[in-house]
């Protein structure tokens, strides 16, 4: 018997969002049924209901997730009901040619669940990044649940599930950011501030907080960054510069995903220096650079997709961190809401308001 749970849909472009009846079936092999106890409300799924993602309405939105396991399909194996667990978007497959090669985070066969859950009438939902997790219980792939510790609250425990995963990543992951470097971080959202709590972690030296809004920049500093720089009012290349006795930041992290703010990422960064590219892009965005300025200033231009984790390693980890007190993941938490406030939620982190707003349940 298929559960009848409530959730919330993004029935077509632009449209505020509803909270609607769906019909989740048991778990087919290979499936789980996870009881979602919090989910974070992130700008992808913003992105989802704007049309930006794709037109493949309606979604299930939500994603950034911790809960409890429910049931387990057939030939499930390391996993089972009562299990806590935060809900990951990259089920790594462990056979592509990039898992051969032992660079897992790289997989490129990522699954899902196979079977669809559906509104009553029978029409068939697109779950968010393959989760669609504002909902009371969803359907995902068994590889999509990490067990971690249930000592973390779900509230915090699931934002490791994409956008503080995404921003700690790329500092530590991506960036390889190392004891005394110097980084600067363009935009100081969730995302952004998740990189500079990563620099932080890894012992970066100086750590250059960059936005236009002097609230995120004060919300940067809580978080490890040494200075603060307002490129509403301040050229953003030449701060950097002067901050790092002319030279630029050994490693740059572009959270925002615009043209200009990456072209600023690339001339602050020092000679062999590091530009990671972790703000999401419109399909739509060109970047012109001098091809011999990439030439001669050598380094490296990366892009970060959900911060080059595996899953199963880091989400464990990053939560005993957290459990430690050494990684405070709950300042990240601005408020918790229930699931009929997602599309006000919308609005307060498009108004930049708030780090995350946490949809519990």
């Amino acid at each position: 018997m298929p559960y009848e749970v409530q959730g919330v849909v993004a029935r077509g472009k632009g449209q505020d969002v509803t909270v609607e009846t769906v019909l989740v079936p048991d778990p087919g092999p290979g499936e789980a049924v996870v009881a979602v106890k919090a989910c974070g409300v992130c700008h992808t799924d913003l992105h989802y209901r704007e049309g930006g993602i794709s037109d493949d309405f309606p979604f299930l939105l939500g994603h950034e997730a911790a809960g409890v396991v429910e049931a387990v399909g057939e030939g499930v194996t390391g996993l089972a009901p009562g299990d806590y667990v935060i809900l990951n978007w990259r089920a790594v497959c462990g056979n592509c040619r990039a898992c051969l090669r032992g660079r897992p985070w790289y997989c490129f066969a990522t699954h899902n669940a196979a079977q669809k859950m559906t509104l009553k009438d029978g029409t068939e939902l697109n779950p968010a990044l393959g989760i669609g997790a504002f909902i009371e219980k969803t359907l995902v792939a068994a590889g999509q649940c990490t067990k971690v510790s249930a000592e973390a609250p779900p509230e915090v425990a699931g934002l490791l599930g994409c956008g503080v995963m995404a921003g700690l990543g790329a500092a530590l992951n991506t960036g390889n950011v190392s004891r005394g470097d110097s980084v600067a971080v363009i935009g100081c959202g969730g995302v952004g501030d998740a990189a500079i709590l990563g620099a932080s972690l890894a012992g970066a030296s100086k750590i250059i907080a960059i936005d236009v809004d002097d609230r995120k920049l004060g919300w940067a500093r809580d978080f490890g960054a040494t200075d603060v720089v307002n490129s509403r009012t301040q050229d953003p290349v030449a701060a950097v510069r002067e901050l790092t006795g002319g030279f630029g930041a050994d490693v740059v992290i572009e959270a925002v995903g615009r043209p200009e703010t990456y072209e600023q990422a690339f001339y602050a960064r020092d000679l062999a220096g590091v530009v990671v590219l972790v703000g999401v892009p419109t399909p739509d965005m060109r970047l012109e650079l001098p091809l011999l300025d990439v030439f001669g200033r050598g380094g490296a231009l990366k892009s970060s997709w959900y911060g080059d984790c595996l899953p199963s390693r880091d989400f464990p980890m990053l939560i005993d961190l957290y459990l430690q007190g050494r990684l405070p993941l709950d300042r990240f938490v601005s408020e918790t809401i229930a699931l009929d406030q997602v599309e006000d939620a919308f609005a307060r982190m498009h108004r930049g308001e708030v780090l995350r707003s946490v949809v519990t349940l």
